[in-house]
């Protein structure tokens, strides 16, 4: 067959999709800020990418002059550490390639001569404490592995992922998974800490009653960004470093066992310990960091099920605990403002969204359909077909009589309803591409 690179007139393209994840014990610092190799291992869980997902398309063409990339339609620059990794990493395993029916060949060493096209789209907000980053490198590096064919497996790859943001790694499996942070003595320029990479605990299937629902307080950008703030904590705040040796390995076990034996009552303790730790180290860092604000907290208030460092919760949450006599929601914050609730089963949560819409309702000219996203299915649940029922939602039976049923309206942007999801996969329809087949750019 004659080679594909003879022309100018083909394109070759792939189009995946790749979901975010929560971490429930989390990631914050670095011990190597180059190859993105953390100072304590994390487990996550991976979020429904029918809710939840970066898709991206990648294309290479002889007619290409220069790598180029779009972001939700918008063109960013490629010339950052970050992205340059993954590229340098993902070429250097390429492989040769063949598509009979286009009639290209392409050589294993050719792929350096090659120029890529990059289209990347979320369907959440950027930046702004969901985990895009995450998700978005974790479909660049699959993409990628497929266009040139990577034979590595999904393991080595999240390693490469890693690179570009150490919480893609976890992206690249389903259900629940486990960043090793890899043994620190392993560190040279003959290992590169490829030690450091994602498990999979458990695949989403495994523990499928959970439902996750997500309060995006905010979907601004982040004022101080994980990078940032990794970096000022690591460098003051002694917190960080007594969690990481003394705290975290304890919690990795435990919420490993909680995960096999789907034990939701450590599960939720675990979640909310972790992270109440988390933001403690947030503010034990100087300057000190805020990624939570006032309606952040008035979630905490109903949502996390143990006595907190949050003073607003107590009193609520023994009320709480005592009134069910077990967790019912376990929370977590990651990097921003926003909440995640988990909750054990489907009954639970229409309980949950029933207290989300009693006290965080959307403004009078919300519809409540772009409020609730992802499963709408949970209105219909729990009797909410319209804003009359929102509006006539009792105090939940725990609280009456005891705390003012104060309402916060307008302080969510809106809910997000999903679950444990799969992880990353290839589109094999050309309509659900991103950039135009015949021209490599953006639709």
């Amino acid at each position: 067959m004659e080679g594909g690179l003879n022309k100018k007139d083909w394109i070759l393209m792939v189009t995946a999709q790749s979901p975010t994840n929560i971490a429930v014990i989390k990631y914050w610092g670095k011990r190597d800020e180059t190859l993105i190799l953390p100072i304590n291992d994390s487990i996550s869980v991976t979020l429904d990418p029918n809710h939840l997902c970066t898709t991206t398309t990648v294309a290479v063409s002889p007619s290409f002059d220069s790598d180029q990339m779009w972001l939700n339609g918008k063109e960013i620059s490629l010339s950052g550490s970050r992205y340059q990794s993954c590229l340098r990493e993902i070429r250097s395993r390429a492989n040769d390639v063949e598509d009979e029916e286009k009639g290209i060949f392409i050589k294993k060493e050719d792929w350096e001569n090659l120029h890529l096209h990059i289209a990347s789209f979320n369907n959440f907000p950027t930046a702004a404490g969901l985990a895009s980053s995450a998700a978005g490198f974790a479909c660049l590096v699959y993409s990628l592995a497929k266009l040139m064919n990577v034979k590595e497996e999904q393991g080595k790859l999240s390693a490469i992922a890693r690179q570009g943001s150490g919480s893609a790694c976890r992206s690249l499996f389903g259900g629940f998974v486990k960043w090793a942070m890899g043994n620190v003595r392993l560190i040279s320029k003959d290992t590169n800490g490829s030690d450091s990479i994602a498990v999979q605990l458990a695949n989403e299937m495994h523990w499928d009653d959970l439902v996750i629902i997500i309060a995006v307080v905010s979907s601004r950008q982040k004022e101080t960004s994980s990078t940032t703030g990794m970096r000022e904590s690591v460098e003051t705040s002694p917190l960080l470093h007594y969690r990481s040796k003394e705290v975290v390995p304890k919690r990795i076990l435990q919420m490993e066992e909680a995960i096999k034996t789907r034990d939701f009552t450590s599960f939720a303790s675990l979640a909310c310990a972790d992270s109440n730790q988390f933001h403690a180290v947030c503010l034990d860092t100087s300057p000190p960091i805020f990624y939570m604000n006032d309606t952040s907290h008035r979630q905490v208030l109903f949502s996390c099920l143990q006595d907190g460092s949050q003073l607003l919760i107590i009193n609520y949450m023994e009320k709480w605990n005592r009134f069910e006599a077990m967790p019912q929601v376990a929370y977590t914050f990651d990097a921003g403002p926003n909440a995640v609730l988990i909750a054990p089963n489907r009954k639970v949560a229409t309980l949950l969204i029933q207290r989300l819409l009693f006290y965080f309702p959307p403004s009078s000219d919300t519809e409540l359909s772009s409020f609730v996203l992802g499963d709408k299915s949970i209105l219909k649940d729990a009797g909410i077909g319209s804003m009359k029922d929102v509006e006539v939602l009792p105090p939940p039976a725990e609280i009456k009589d005891n705390i003012p049923s104060q309402k916060f309206r307008g302080d969510v942007s809106y809910f997000i309803c999903t679950r444990p999801g799969k992880g990353p996969t290839l589109f094999a329809d050309e309509s659900q591409t991103l950039l135009d087949t015949k021209t490599g750019l953006p639709k």
